[in-house]
């Protein structure tokens, strides 16, 4: 992960502004720069060198792991961030906060490079499609391992009915675990009824002694290593665990889960609309977007880039969901602050030991 000191990027602000001031002597000219934050290994490195070279704009890239850390270091205002990258709720609440601007869709000549499909996934968040441009997007599912499962793996109820006892790994994620129970029970994993959280609850509850472990990406590990029969994961995690173990498949069961989005914006302190939306439109074509997805192998909106892939590459579920595995799926929401306080005991409550 890159940092670069307060002191530095005054000096290449300062640098900046006396380079283009005739007083400070030379040729008078504009030096163009953006700052570009995005979760860490999300972006092929060798498309921020690409763009610099392609428009003179100079990239400042910083990384973050989780959407809580960047909007973290957003707010606090150490360093004003001109273009942003992370995930549909975190998006949402950047926008309600007013830290977004309205990006000039018809100045993006490779939008429609991004299918109608995701732009509607976006509508969740950003409902008028005016603040995000779509980046990667997946779901959320359950890996297994073929040779040790009896039957089919189409329902989280495989995860609820006892025969894998002590053979699963679920997400050490409040949202992310709750939606499993939710969508079982047949409610909105954006649920804020307290009975409806409650019930979920109950149900984890009763679930737990079957449960091997609270993982995160680790969960991925546990099963291609043969150490779990099944996890909760998100689909490009799948992807790359069916690399490492042609045995393991990744369903998105029939009661529906959730759609996760990533998706761009341009914040308030952007100063130079122009130069990010030539960014987000570098990001939009086709040659660079596939440069992308080779690096990070997570599903792209991008469907030029989708009719380029391999049929092996199609026909992976964990890489290119079908339509109609998402027709029950959600995109997650920002929860009220009472809701999320209440998901966090029922949380703790099911952690304790």
């Amino acid at each position: 992960m890159r940092k670069r000191k307060n002191a530095v990027l005054l000096a290449v602000v300062l640098g900046a502004a006396c380079v283009s001031l005739a007083g400070c002597g030379g040729k008078e000219k504009e030096k163009r720069e953006l700052t570009v934050f995005n979760y860490g290994e999300y972006m092929d490195p060798d498309m921020i060198d690409q763009f610099t070279e392609e428009t003179g704009i100079r990239i400042h890239y910083e990384e973050a792991l989780t959407p809580e850390e960047m909007y973290t270091k957003y707010k606090s205002g150490a360093i004003e961030y001109d273009l942003l990258c992370t995930s549909d709720y975190m998006l949402q609440k950047l926008i309600e906060e007013g830290e977004f601007q309205k990006i000039d869709m018809d100045q993006l000549e490779y939008k429609n490079n991004i299918g109608e499909r995701y732009w509607e996934f976006s509508k969740a968040f950003d409902p008028e499609n005016a603040y995000t441009v779509p980046y990667f997007w997946g779901t959320v599912g359950i890996l297994y391992d073929t040779t040790k499962t009896d039957g089919p793996v189409d329902s989280w109820d495989v995860l609820f009915n006892g025969k894998y006892a002590g053979e699963i790994v679920m997400q050490n994620s409040i949202r992310d675990t709750f939606m499993v129970a939710l969508k079982y029970l047949g409610y909105s994993l954006n649920s804020d009824s307290e009975a409806e959280l409650r019930e979920a609850q109950e149900l984890l509850l009763k679930q737990k002694p079957d449960v091997q472990a609270y993982l995160v990406d680790e969960a991925r590990d546990e099963v291609v290593a043969g150490n779990a029969t099944m996890a909760v994961v998100y689909s490009g995690e799948a992807y790359l665990g069916h690399q490492y173990n042609e045995n393991l498949a990744y369903v998105v069961p029939k009661e529906g889960s959730n759609v996760w989005l990533d998706s761009w914006g341009v914040t308030k302190y952007c100063d130079d609309l122009d130069a990010a939306q030539q960014f987000l439109d570098f990001l939009c074509r086709e040659d660079v977007a596939k440069k992308n997805f080779e690096y990070i192998y997570y599903s792209t909106p991008n469907e030029a880039v989708l009719a380029s892939l391999s049929e092996e590459e199609r026909a992976d579920e964990s890489l290119v969901p079908p339509d109609d595995a998402t027709e029950n799926c959600e995109v997650s929401v920002q929860m009220s602050q009472e809701t999320t306080d209440l998901m966090d005991t029922l949380w703790k409550e099911l952690k304790a030991d």
